[in-house]
């Protein structure tokens, strides 16, 4: 038996993500880094998500949050030169933060404060919000299920019966286009000193520099005009 077969394995750490004081989002833990857009009707309207490309990685890596890289979404130390700073203030729970806003056979709760305006939560005729008071009918339940699973940031939920419904997704991290980055699969998401976000199934961070929630997406992009280019 040679010394490589009784050499002990190397163990993969656990994903994880690490917010760093004025700097970029350390992912560690081999997760799958992919782009996706969303996919709208003739009329604008958000229909579903498309993954457009698996991006390469090595294990552990670091993610551009200042908006000014070169190499996005990677980070290439723009933010030292810029003099970005993070004041990393998301606080609370998602059960602290959310709105009940009702609902027949089912319970829909919403958060404004991390919504990212993916805007599938609507069409040119209506919402979640007016569909709600309507969710007696299962055929317009089923269509305000359909609209809460494709939020990216987890602002809209719904429950049954008390008990909280989530889609199993994969722990990954999807680079969203001209938006944030959609955090899959319940990673941990903690700054250098071990304070931890709530961990939830789905949850976006900011990558324009701009928001008011870091590292959470408040969707000061749209307003700040923010291009991955």
């Amino acid at each position: 038996m040679s010394e490589a077969d009784t050499a002990p394995a190397t163990e993969t750490p656990s994903p994880s993500i690490t917010t760093v004081p004025n700097g970029p989002l350390a992912v560690n833990g081999d997760v799958a880094l992919y782009r996706r857009r969303a996919v709208t009707s003739e009329h604008g309207e958000p229909l579903t998500w498309e993954t457009t490309e698996r991006i390469e990685t090595r294990g552990r890596y670091v993610l551009c949050r200042c908006g000014q890289s070169e190499r996005k979404p990677f980070c290439d130390r723009s933010h030292a030169k810029a003099g970005f700073t993070t004041d990393d203030t998301a606080t609370g729970t998602y059960d602290e933060r959310s709105n009940e806003l009702g609902g027949t056979g089912i319970t829909v709760r919403d958060d404004r404060t991390i919504c990212v305006h993916a805007g599938f939560c609507g069409s040119r005729v209506t919402n979640v919000w007016k569909q709600v008071p309507e969710t007696a009918d299962s055929t317009v339940r089923a269509q305000v299920i359909a609209m809460i699973e494709r939020c990216p940031s987890g602002a809209l939920t719904y429950r049954f019966d008390g008990d909280d419904i989530e889609a199993l997704l994969p722990q990954a991290i999807a680079v969203t286009d001209d938006g944030p980055l959609w955090v899959t699969g319940s990673i941990p998401i903690a700054d250098t000193d071990g304070r931890s976000i709530e961990t939830r199934n789905r949850v976006t961070l900011c990558r324009c520099g701009a928001s008011a929630n870091k590292p959470l997406c408040d969707g000061s992009h749209k307003a700040v005009g923010f291009i991955d280019d």
